[in-house]
């Protein structure tokens, strides 16, 4: 039998590399504007076409490479960051082992120029799939300009897993701001299709969150600094009342590398205890300095993940800093009279020999129902004149008539509670005759007596089915009704979700939903759909998007119908809310003419029978 065991062409090798370490567009743009950073540039220009589908083009003014070093740049695992292994625990640069260039190359059209600023002449190199297919000396600017056309040309199963250009373009923005809060004393620009949406020059940290997030956020910042022998901690936290109902808001850095952490983002979220609403995440970004040889950045491809020796001490630290930084800025409201100006404004000081007692005097004979000329008057409502009112007696006529307890109208029939002659529920056949008594336990459930017995809805997951499928007709059919607002509202939101809802934007609008673009990631909202009661357009729409999000990740649904099942969670009435009659009534009426009545959004039952056998048998026990 022969050797079945083959040593891999570099080629595929490459391919399969690049399938850890380029993931989508932004993959290749953190790893190119990583290496920027990392050739010392202070200037760095980022230019896309279609999302980075068809153009990724990175500027710096760095170092530059020479022509030996700009070919060996492509070679696997050819790094100018380490020398030895024992570089790995001793790391400040972004990147250290070599790959990213050489994925890179092996899935698209690469074209390269560099120039060192005291060589004359660059270098210029084409590579397509790993394979070189020019190199020559050309003229060009100090630094270095990679352009990465026609991603994943080479790999069609991968290409078609790419997502639409909006979506495509957060995952850039995201990758983009990171890098961006980390370097802020680097000039950073970006262009989409041709035109800008960044210009960031260089600054302070605070001024380059402001230039990201948003002008309103310059108020909503507190510092954060610490400096202890196993870490120094600086950056910013956002206030508590402008947290958000939507994450992405929230930044580690460690040895300025962006991080994601659950276990110390818990020590932030302890930090703001009993100062946020349920479901709510604070701004923060927050820079950790540690030593090198005390953490392990090797351990995922992307180097988002780190190993720290003492996690614990970390979280400590983390927690009392921010926690102090709260108190400090006096966050949680405070009464100081000392500084209130106002308050003793109001008082006038004056010797105790001048203070006079007020005296109050009365007349012991005023009678408030006599008037002036000394006859008794009755002081009448208009609300009460009625049909025997007259005006020149002091008392109204048919005056008992106010006491009379008006009878009852005739108890109506109640409304049936089916619009079919029968519907079966867990093999219970429960009919249109059966006689409306509807009660509510605990706010939370409405309780109806049948035939055999009773049964329980669940209200709010009533609520969800039914408007879940009201929702997807109107955002099938263009049919939403928009309420207006008195007053439209502003909303300004991060990056990505403003270019999440700008994909999002027709069928929103179909929903009922009423907004128009306004400048840089800011819309208007002058309408929101009749069936929605709310009055903070800002909150709402940070919950349609965050569920939707959340909704996409885990249900991977159809875009409309996740639209429609997250507005629906957002809008149903929820557990605890109390019900009138006739509000228990229609949810019912409304329930039983869904197509699927019994099934929550969920996947659970929405309504639980209850037999008169069941019930016998309980009593006999």
């Amino acid at each position: 039998m022969s050797d079945i065991i083959q040593l891999l062409p570099d080629a595929v090798a490459n391919q399969i590399a690049a399938g850890e370490v380029v993931q989508r567009p932004a993959s290749a743009v953190k790893e190119l504007v990583e290496n920027a950073i990392d050739a010392g540039a202070d200037k760095i220009q980022l230019l896309l076409k279609d999302a980075g589908k068809t153009l990724i083009q990175v500027i710096d003014n760095g170092c530059g490479m020479s022509l030996t070093d700009a070919r060996m740049c492509f070679k696997r695992h050819a790094t100018s960051k380490i020398r030895k292994a024992e570089d790995l625990f001793a790391i400040r640069t972004m990147g250290f082992r070599g790959e990213a260039m050489a994925s890179i190359a092996a899935i698209a059209h690469v074209e390269l120029k560099t120039r060192r600023h005291e060589d004359e002449l660059g270098t210029c190199i084409s590579i397509e799939g790993s394979e070189v297919l020019g190199q020559e000396a050309c003229a060009a600017s100090a630094g270095t300009s990679i352009s990465i056309k026609n991603l994943f040309y080479n790999i069609p199963a991968r290409r078609n897993f790419l997502k639409s250009n909006s979506v495509e373009m957060r995952h850039v923005l995201d990758e983009f701001q990171r890098v961006a809060l980390a370097h802020p004393q680097i000039f950073f620009t970006l262009h989409h299709d041709g035109q800008e949406v960044y210009h960031l020059p260089a600054t302070s940290l605070k001024q380059r969150i402001v230039h990201l997030l948003g002008n309103n956020y310059n108020q909503r910042l507190v510092p954060v600094e610490e400096d202890t022998s196993i870490i120094k901690l600086n950056g910013f936290v956002g206030k508590p009342e402008f947290a958000r109902k939507t994450r992405g808001e929230q930044f580690f850095f460690v040895n300025n590398r962006f991080i994601r952490d659950n276990y110390l983002n818990h020590a932030v979220l302890t930090a703001f205890e009993e100062l946020l609403p349920e479901d709510s995440y604070p701004l923060y970004v927050l820079f950790i300095d540690i030593d090198p040889s005390k953490i392990d950045i090797n351990v995922h491809p992307t180097k988002t993940e780190i190993k720290y020796q003492d996690e614990k001490s970390i979280y400590a630290i983390i927690r009392s800093a921010v926690k102090r930084s709260l108190g400090r800025y006096n966050i949680t409201p405070t009464l100081d009279f000392e500084q209130d100006n106002t308050i003793g404004n109001m008082i006038t000081h004056k010797p105790l020999e001048q203070i006079i007692q007020p005296s109050v005097t009365f007349n012991p004979n005023f009678n408030p129902f006599e008037s002036p000329n000394g006859k008794r008057t009755v002081v009448r409502d208009p609300a009460f004149r009625s049909e025997g009112y007259q005006p020149k007696t002091g008392i109204p006529q048919k005056w008992e008539t106010l006491y009379e307890i008006t009878k009852q109208e005739p108890e109506q029939p109640q409304p049936e509670i089916l619009d079919a002659p029968s519907f079966a529920i867990n093999n219970q056949q429960i009919s249109k005759d059966s006689e409306r008594q509807l009660f509510q336990l605990h706010n939370r459930y409405i309780l109806s007596p049948i035939k055999s017995g009773f049964m329980l809805i669940n209200q709010q997951a009533a609520h969800e089915r039914v408007l879940y499928e009201r929702f997807l007709q109107q955002v099938q059919n263009h049919s939403g009704v928009s309420q207006q607002s008195l007053f439209p509202q502003t909303v300004t939101l991060n990056g990505s979700d403003f270019e999440l809802l700008r994909e999002l934007l027709p069928d929103i609008r179909a929903l009922g939903f009423d907004i128009r673009e306004f400048g840089k990631n800011t819309v208007v909202v002058e309408g929101i759909p009749a069936d929605i009661n709310s009055t903070n357009e800002l909150q709402l729409l940070e919950h349609l998007l965050e569920n939707f999000k959340n909704n996409q990740a885990i249900l991977k649904l159809d875009k409309r119908d996740t639209l429609a099942r997250t507005l629906a969670r957002n809008a149903a009435t929820k557990a605890g809310t109390k019900l009138s009659l006739e509000e228990m009534n229609l949810l019912v009426d409304q329930l039983f003419a869904c197509q699927m009545p019994n099934l929550s959004l969920t996947g659970k039952s929405i309504i639980s029978t209850f037999t008169l056998n069941e019930l016998a048998e309980r009593f006999e026990k």
